[in-house]
């Protein structure tokens, strides 16, 4: 089973980011790309159970998470929108955090929620050895959402595309075409379940909410 399927304190991990984002009142839609051999078993378990108050459309998902976010970006209606791109896997993020990304875009254009770097730093070689030991000054730890103008995130996934980019946010694209992007500080508790540690962990998390 696909991990933001997994059941996390009684409700599946993308359960849980959703809700999140219904009760963002700076969200007037979600688009949500999932794989097409999983989008009947989450419209019938995970979407129509939560009876989303905002509307809600699934987008078939692509070959990567950046063809997913395209197609995504492509299935909006075009306009001076602003588009807020999470992952699903990110169930402990902060509706405050998404506001304050939101926020931060509209004055500078674009932004991200990022933590600043606070263990040692290492450059290693492909047989596992330390080549140098990096500045960490400066150095932040990106993680979602990031927002962005529709047009400029289409514009920078375009771009990509047309040149076999592969970028490992959103924001590398957008820097890619030279365009600014701000950091906002995040928080340690938006973690992203990508292995059966962090799910261990996301589960002691959400106990301790109780």
């Amino acid at each position: 089973m696909a991990k933001q399927y997994l059941p996390l304190a009684g409700m599946p991990v993308l359960t849980r980011t959703l809700l999140t984002f219904e009760r963002c009142r700076s969200v007037d839609a979600i688009f949500l790309a999932v794989a097409s051999s999983e989008q009947q078993y989450c419209q019938r378990q995970i979407i129509e159970p939560l009876q989303l108050a905002t509307p809600l459309t699934i987008v078939a998902g692509g070959g990567s998470r950046q063809e997913s976010v395209f197609n995504g970006l492509v299935a909006m209606d075009p306009g001076p929108h602003w588009v807020i791109i999470h992952d699903g896997v990110r169930p402990f993020v902060a509706a405050e955090h998404i506001d304050a990304c939101l926020k931060s875009a509209k004055v500078h254009g674009a932004s991200i929620l990022a933590l600043p770097a606070t263990d040692t730093i290492k450059q290693v070689d492909g047989e596992g050895m330390i080549r140098k030991t990096c500045c960490r000054e400066g150095i932040w730890l990106a993680q979602t959402p990031q927002v962005f103008r529709l047009k400029d995130i289409r514009k920078a996934h375009e771009d990509a595309r047309r040149q076999s980019y592969r970028g490992t946010d959103d924001a590398a694209l957008m820097e890619r075409i030279g365009r600014p992007v701000a950091v906002v500080a995040g928080s340690r508790r938006n973690i992203k379940i990508t292995t059966a540690e962090d799910l261990e962990l996301a589960r002691a998390m959400a106990q301790f909410e109780k």
